[in-house]
């Protein structure tokens, strides 16, 4: 496809990237932590981390990896831990020793966790105490041999650090009792590393950097395969996009969205890390009063996260009074965002909620709203510097501008492959290196991209395609839902019909008004002829809505 997206690029942003300026993550951060050592790099709970300090105890934490445990470059170590100050010591530590980082949900059942254990062959774990009860359930059927316990208030100073551990156990209960063997406290590891000495490993943009695990809404979750090439291209993709409209050394970014997930990993991690950016760790998000709380506390300038999350902060009281002077960049992805989500994002907080779209193989940004945007526009984005996109066919033809087709792509971000799955690999991945992304798209005439919906969600009524992204987004706009999803079910008739799980905002609200709503706004093939009413709906760990849970039932 012609890169007609290549006129509507805002000011600034080049068409390509310089893709020779680090051999590898590692690499990157030892230049960031000397640039920016006296500017604090990450902070959470009242305490934070400086870039000197990053620097410090994240080489710690690798000669303790290489030195005391004897791990060779490549091997594995399985981070399960929540948006804590230690995340950032471990992930970074893992990586300068040469390692491989399997990232971790730390809400995964023994089930879940004895999967990724074993998929990834990791020997060492990093943990949270409050689930090690879970991985004893399953670390005998996997190849762990060191565990690397953390606990809540390990970073937080004296005495803080003893105050909150002591709560949270003896208090409130929260640590379970487990029985594991082989345990290494976190602080302890930092002490012995402190006595040892880091070997740097000769490391290049072809050797791994992640074992980053798909989200698993549409199938068995697969170890997307991640070099540190692909992550420093989507980083320096990202920066490109970024740099005009960052202060550097100046960005307050606030971190919801799990570190352990793609989208945070690469911008918060890597892309606000490297402009110099103070990531504000905020552990529970989930509580949305402690959440609006905490953004009370500091006059921060952008923020990311998934539409759901967004969404319960408008819906959250005290939000709309907060100080929104310094905002301006609020970034949605993980997810779509829905219009009406946007406006009101946008009329509370008076920044554009852009929309950015990603997935854990492409590492995981391919397309990006531009940040100068007066308002949401319902599209997600242009390609970053350095992407080709194509719309393709079911037998690979190449589609045109207006044509709605699978959306592929193909740069320097594109995974290596999935871990030890190459049927799965070559089902994605095509020999020129185009990555198959399931979604279904067009192009229009200005370059902008807009996603129709995911090819498996997509429902056939009576030979009519219906994508449940346009429903969602028509019953979204109803003053009294709070939150919907749309899914196909059987029909003896149709082969297929749409029913819709709602939320309310409103308690009044009824089905009939839901109907009523839809009727002017969709063809009545689209119409949901089922309407279901639920307290919640089901979510993966970053709050996307998951339509396969809903459908399995």
């Amino acid at each position: 496809m012609e890169k007609v997206w290549l006129k509507s690029y805002p000011q600034g942003v080049p068409e390509c990237i310089d893709q020779d300026r680090y051999n590898s993550l590692a690499h990157m951060f030892d230049e960031c932590a000397e640039r920016y050592s006296h500017l604090p790099a990450f902070a959470n709970m009242g305490a934070g981390l400086s870039f000197s300090e990053l620097n410090i105890e994240s080489y710690n934490f690798a000669a303790y990896l290489q030195a005391e445990l004897g791990l060779e470059k490549g091997e594995r170590v399985a981070i399960m831990l929540p948006n804590l100050l230690q995340f950032p010591i471990a992930m970074y530590g893992v990586l300068r020793a040469g390692l491989v980082a399997v990232n971790v949900n730390p809400l995964y059942t023994s089930r879940e966790l004895g999967h990724y254990l074993k998929d990834s062959g990791a020997k060492v774990i990093v943990i949270l105490e409050n689930f090690a009860d879970v991985l004893e359930e399953v670390i005998k059927v996997t190849s762990i041999e060191h565990v690397i316990l953390a606990r809540v208030g390990d970073m937080l100073g004296f005495p803080r650090s003893i105050i909150v551990n002591f709560v949270l156990k003896y208090v409130h209960h929260k640590i379970p009792k487990y029985a594991l063997d082989n345990v290494v406290p976190f602080k302890e590891v930092l002490a012995v590393g402190q006595q040892r000495q880091l070997t740097k490993p000769e490391l290049t943009k072809d050797d791994l950097a992640f074992f980053q695990f798909t989200g698993g809404t549409t199938g068995i979750a697969k170890a997307a395969m991640l070099t540190h090439g692909n992550m420093l291209a989507n980083t320096s993709q990202a920066e490109a996009w970024f740099r005009p409209f960052l202060e550097e050394g100046k960005e307050i970014v606030i971190t919801a969205l799990p570190l352990y997930h793609i989208f945070s990993l690469t911008a918060n991690c890597f892309l606000f890390t490297r402009v110099g950016g103070l990531n504000y760790l905020i552990t529970n998000p989930r509580d949305m009063k402690g959440f609006v709380k905490e953004l009370s506390k500091v006059k921060f300038s952008v923020i990311t996260g998934v539409n759901t999350l967004f969404n319960g902060l408008l819906n959250t009281d005290g939000f709309a009074d907060l100080d929104f002077s310094h905002l301006k960049i609020s970034l949605g992805g993980g997810m779509a965002v829905q219009e009406s989500v946007a406006e009101e994002w946008h009329q509370a907080t008076g920044c554009v909620l852009a929309e950015a779209y990603g997935l854990t193989e492409a590492s995981p940004a391919v397309t990006v709203n531009p940040l100068d945007l007066e308002k949401y526009n319902g599209t997600i984005g242009l390609p970053l510097p350095d992407t080709e996109i194509s719309i393709q066919d079911d037998e690979g033809n190449h589609l045109g501008v207006e044509e709605a087709g699978e959306l592929c792509v193909r740069g320097p971000q594109v995974m290596k492959g999935y871990w030890n799955r190459p049927k799965e690999t070559k089902a994605v991945l095509s020999k020129d290196g185009w990555l198959r992304t399931g979604d279904i798209a067009m192009v229009d005439e200005k370059g902008f991209v807009r996603i129709v919906d995911r090819k498996k969600d997509m429902i056939l009524v009576s030979g009519f395609n219906v994508y449940p992204n346009e429903i969602e987004n028509v019953v979204a706009a109803h003053v009294g839902v709070l939150e919907v999803a749309a899914v196909g079910v059987d029909d003896e008739e149709s082969g297929e019909v749409v029913k819709v799980f709602v939320v309310k905002k409103d308690p009044m609200l009824t089905k009939e008004a839901i109907l009523s709503h839809c009727e002017d706004r969709l063809a009545r093939y689209k119409w949901p002829k089922y309407i279901e009413f639920r307290e919640d709906l089901p979510k993966s760990n970053v709050g996307k809505i998951l339509r396969r849970a809903l459908r399995d039932e």
